[in-house]
């Protein structure tokens, strides 16, 4: 095929195999970028976990919580989804929590926590820092002791002991364990105050107010523990469980002691 140059001639040069080549490779890779972006989906929303449709059937558990900031008591209800049933990697997972109760004062925040918990424990994976979260949640008016003198400092506080309990009980959470020595320790100080008020208790009543103090027994105070009713808190283990004890601070739950 002919050509007809009508212009000068300036400049020439030949174009081989290898230009050609490079001029194709440039051309794929401009267009590669245009490509993806038409393939990207337009939502990257990254899905972690499968599905899971809520079984008709659950097994759960109810606890209640009776505060004295309310005249009735909060019942709370935490069901669990069984995962590979029958099988040697049974296990329990909690699912979703409902708390219910005569008093309305606090109806809406309620629904609005167990909805949110509820969406945590759909979601799966690690869900114990929930415990630690509403434990450290702090009531300007104050807290409370709850049966057996362990302090509450706000009712989601004690809704969030009632979870740990929970995790406990189905293998999500683990007590650390506690050595022999301490717990030899813990029965020795209980043996030592239980003899004393047992030879306090051969003493005639008569006399001093605070040898009358000295003379009370080791009471149960609530939940199967045993501590004297004039117990204080200790701030290590927060059990009203703190008595004197040749003149130091002992907690009779835990084997704290400022002595040492």
């Amino acid at each position: 095929m002919a050509v007809k140059i009508e212009k000068k001639i300036k400049g020439y040069s030949v174009v081989t195999p290898e230009d050609k080549a490079k001029e194709a490779a440039k051309a794929a890779a401009a267009s590669a970028p245009s490509a993806k972006a038409e393939e990207a989906p337009a939502d990257n929303v990254i899905q972690m976990h499968e599905r899971i449709e809520r079984p008709e059937i659950l097994v759960g558990s109810t606890y209640k919580i009776k505060s004295p900031l309310f005249e009735h008591a909060l019942y709370v209800t935490i069901n669990d989804i069984v995962l590979n049933a029958g099988t040697e990697h049974e296990s329990r997972r909690p699912f979703e929590i409902f708390i219910n109760s005569k008093n309305m004062d606090h109806f809406q925040w309620i629904v609005a926590l167990t909805r949110i918990m509820s969406a945590v424990f759909r979601k799966g994976g690690d869900v114990t820092f929930l415990v630690d979260e509403m434990k450290a949640v702090f009531d300007p008016r104050g807290g409370y002791f709850k049966a057996g003198g362990v302090y509450m400092p706000s009712l989601v506080a004690e809704m969030g002991a009632i979870v740990e309990d929970h995790l406990k009980s189905i293998g999500m959470l683990h007590d650390p364990e506690m050595s022999d020595a301490q717990r030899a320790l813990i029965a020795e100080k209980r043996r030592a105050y239980e003899d004393r008020a047992k030879k306090n208790s051969d003493v005639s009543p008569a006399g001093p107010a605070g040898d009358e103090a000295r003379n009370e027994d080791v009471a149960v105070t609530g939940e199967g523990a045993s501590f004297p009713p004039t117990a204080t808190m200790c701030h290590k283990c927060s059990t009203k469980a703190v008595v004197i004890m040749d003149g130091c601070a002992t907690c009779l739950n835990c084997g704290y002691s400022k002595c040492g």
